[in-house]
């Protein structure tokens, strides 16, 4: 059998202390072994030789999972979680803080594996030199712009209008690419497969559509809730591929899109104009001139009111970016304890303590991670619905009721 090299066992090849190299090739020398042992388990070979000695896998049923998502939790996290080790070389506590907000920031690159980058477009504008457009390097200039560290900027001040494909634009278009794929596909099966038993795309789409329209669009909407489906539907579909997208190692994800505070703004406007161009004479009644209290209370009333209209949108936008943020940087911290612990690579033992407690919490934060990209779709289209809803009542005679 050929051998197997992980990605992540070439850092233990960079230069580093004697000591340090010995602690990086043990914690990436696990990860490595472990995906030899899968890969025996995918070859139906129980009896593993790469390991220099004989054992026999007992239970690989109970370990694969284990293993595939050991394999799987962001080797990208544990590759940028050790950009700083030069600095911390010289002697300094190592600070996990650039590293990890490094990798939840937007660029105009992706970093694959530490070892190659990939540059994506970039279109500048400026009155003084028209439009600009180049492949993003680190270190480049051009036509008056600075590319440094995965940002761009002009040495003289100048304005410019940045219109690039930055990592978070290239995923959302992905992300669109991968929608519109498949509900293609899944209409074209309800056109071609009229009257079977769903498969493919539509067995995996059908359940959850039926969800968001029972569960969410209907008891949130009301009965005028088939006029937002659309949107309901692709809020919720959007930012659950965003969200999964974000969740991949490696490229093409990698992205934290939905963790960025611009993203959920232009949702939460969205949302906003949805929301209060539905509102009916009774909805903004009740707003300004709230029936059946006495004038004074009224006045103050409309305050808190129009007060509400926008912390709604407010609370959409910090709800989805503050969720999706807390968990990338939880994941990273977790995995910066190998550093901190192995003071950098130099520490073989504190390497060995770090991994011990960074591996199993990761995994386990990692899985808590898949559940919260559905739940923040779920309760932004459920919010939202609500919202409208709201907008939508009919408030007769001072009661709250629905048609």
């Amino acid at each position: 059998m050929p051998a197997v090299v992980h990605p992540l066992y070439l850092i233990s090849s960079r230069p580093l202390s004697a000591h340090g190299k010995a602690g990086y090739t043990l914690v990436f020398n696990i990860i490595c072994r472990s995906q030899i042992s899968i890969l025996k388990y995918a070859q139906k070979e129980y009896f593993c030789t790469a390991l220099k000695r004989d054992y026999t896998v007992r239970y690989p049923k109970y370990i694969l999972g284990f293993l595939l998502a050991l394999l799987l939790i962001s080797p990208a996290a544990q590759l940028h979680a050790e950009r700083d080790t030069t600095k911390a070389l010289s002697k300094e506590p190592y600070n996990p803080k650039p590293a990890i907000f490094h990798h939840i920031a937007d660029s105009h690159e992706f970093d694959v594996l530490e070892m190659f980058a990939v540059p994506l477009p970039c279109l500048l504008y400026s009155s003084g030199t028209g439009l600009t457009t180049f492949l993003y390097h680190d270190n480049k200039e051009v036509n008056g712009y600075k590319c440094e560290e995965g940002k761009i900027e002009r040495p003289d001040g100048a304005f410019f209008l940045d219109l690039s494909i930055t990592k978070n634009v290239f995923t959302m278009l992905l992300a669109a690419i991968i929608l519109i794929f498949v509900f293609t596909s899944v209409a074209k099966a309800y056109s071609t497969n009229r009257g079977k038993a769903p498969k493919g795309f539509q067995a995996v789409i059908e359940p959850l559509f039926v969800f968001i329209r029972d569960e969410v669009a209907k008891p949130g909407i009301g009965p005028k809730y088939e006029g937002y489906m659309s949107y309901i539907m692709t809020i919720f579909f959007f930012i659950l591929t965003l969200n999964l997208l974000g969740l991949m190692p490696i490229f093409p994800g990698g992205a934290n899109v939905t963790g960025n505070i611009s993203f959920t703004l232009v949702l939460a406007i969205v949302a906003f104009l949805a929301i209060n161009i539905s509102g009916t004479k009774h909805y903004w009644g009740h707003i300004f001139w709230m029936p059946g209290v006495a004038v004074p209370m009224k006045i103050f009333l409309a305050i808190i009111e129009v007060i509400g209209v926008f912390t709604k949108p407010v609370a959409l936008m910090i709800r989805l970016f503050a969720n999706m943020t807390a968990g990338h940087i939880i994941v990273l911290s977790l995995i910066s304890l190998i550093f901190v612990f192995g003071k950098a690579g130099e520490s073989m033992a504190g390497s060995g303590l770090g991994a011990a407690i960074a591996v199993p919490f990761t995994l386990f934060i990692s899985c808590i991670e898949v559940l919260v990209a559905f739940i923040q779709a779920f309760i932004f289209a459920m919010l939202t619905s609500v919202f409208i809803g709201m907008a939508l009542e009919d408030h007769s005679e001072g009661h709250h009721t629905t048609d």
